[in-house]
């Protein structure tokens, strides 16, 4: 009890956690609204087609992954405060050059160096924040970490499908311009502690092990297959709302899984922490495959929402969760490695999702691809809880 009253006593709210949240909220706002905007802007303002429009999404994610593994090593040549700040501001400034965009080729090539600093900055906050938080709180920290980019899901889209009814692609590019510039304001308050920065000539000298974390590697794997099934989520509930005759409420799913996930991730965090992985880890990843299973078979408002509040409720825990365990796994000393290793193979899972549901779904139907994404969550429950097993 008296350890229990200690660790509840080590802050989390300190000026560097709050600074790296609001850091990062800012850059996954300005991310998930280009996301949704950008293939508007492909279409109306470029004339290209509509496969043209999804690939900008493509381009930009493979950068990021290509890059994840080689993060791990630039940010321990560096410094973690340092390519925070230098990542940041390198983002900001790919962020303008969309104000000078006027074809396909020039917008395909700024989506590719954008990912390079997004790679890099997804990876470098992991590690800072899993720094700062104290362990004997990580997952109730990382949990609320995580919640920053979750509410940009929402905030994203919103922001950006509101401006563009009343300002030009041009206003919409200065607005973000105007945000990462307030997280590159951000970044600069967090503090770290001593980073172990290493000789800038190791740079040229890279192993196995500065590229992957071992350890980590069952829960990134075991991650990437969530990240998969969340494809079906993130790329298709706006196109499936509209062809069951539920467009008019689509925007409202996103906002009932964030507020679900807002409300009930402290909770699930403090467990996690107190009762472990797979206590917290095992439920949510059923729950978030009946939710899934739920969006399967609705026709309704009331089956729509329901489900994106199931939804939220299971998914909104897995992620950070995931992180926590891989850093858990790796230990202190390997946060960045542990960090790179898992949002390489998540975003991978993500953007292969994203790819074979589209195929599954022109193929068969949405309501198909929902029942095998809430299949491969539940297979995603056994292996995981056989990981966790404790072995004889």
């Amino acid at each position: 009890m008296t350890q229990l009253k200690e660790a509840q006593q080590e802050k989390i709210w300190t000026k560097s956690f709050v600074s790296i949240a609001l850091t990062q909220f800012l850059l996954f706002t300005v991310f998930y609204t280009l996301l949704t905007t950008l293939p508007i802007f492909v279409i109306d303002h470029l004339n290209e087609s509509e496969s043209k429009a999804g690939l900008v999404v493509t381009f930009m994610l493979l950068s990021a992954i290509i890059i994840r593994p080689f993060s791990a090593k630039i940010i321990d040549v560096i410094g973690k405060k340092n390519i925070l700040i230098i990542s940041v501001f390198v983002f900001m400034l790919t962020t303008i050059t969309y104000l000078f965009v006027d074809q396909f080729v020039t917008l395909a090539l700024i989506r590719l160096f954008h990912g390079i600093s997004f790679g890099i900055l997804t990876t470098v906050t992991g590690a800072i924040v899993a720094d700062i938080i104290p362990p004997s709180r990580r997952g109730e920290g990382m949990g609320y970490f995580a919640m920053s980019m979750n509410i940009a899901v929402v905030v994203g889209p919103f922001i950006g499908l509101l401006l563009i009814q009343f300002i030009s692609f041009t206003g919409l590019f200065v607005v973000l311009s105007v945000l990462m510039l307030l997280s590159f304001i951000f970044s600069m308050l967090v503090e770290t502690g001593q980073d172990n920065v290493r000789e800038t000539n190791t740079l040229f000298s890279i192993t196995w092990n500065d590229l992957i974390e071992i350890k980590a590697l069952p829960v990134a794997i075991i991650s990437g297959m969530v990240g998969f099934s969340y494809g079906s989520i993130l790329s298709f509930v706006p196109v499936y709302a509209e062809t069951i005759g539920l467009a008019h409420v689509a925007s409202y799913f996103f906002l009932v899984f964030a507020i679900v996930m807002i409300v009930f991730r402290p909770y699930l965090g403090r467990a996690f922490d107190e009762k472990g992985a797979r206590i917290v880890l095992v439920p949510s990843l059923f729950v978030f495959a009946i939710g899934l299973s739920l969006l399967s078979v609705t026709s309704t408002t009331f089956v729509f929402l329901l489900a994106a509040g199931v939804i939220g409720l299971g998914y909104g825990t897995i992620l950070p969760g995931f992180q926590t365990l891989a850093i858990q796994q790796s230990g202190p000393k390997r946060t960045s490695q542990s960090m790179s290793t898992f949002f390489m193979l998540y975003d991978l899972g993500i953007a292969l999702g994203a790819f074979a549901w589209g195929i599954i779904s022109a193929s068969y139907s949405f309501e198909t691809m929902y029942v095998i994404s809430a299949l491969l969550v539940f297979l995603t429950m056994i292996i995981f809880n056989y990981y966790m097993s404790p072995r004889k």
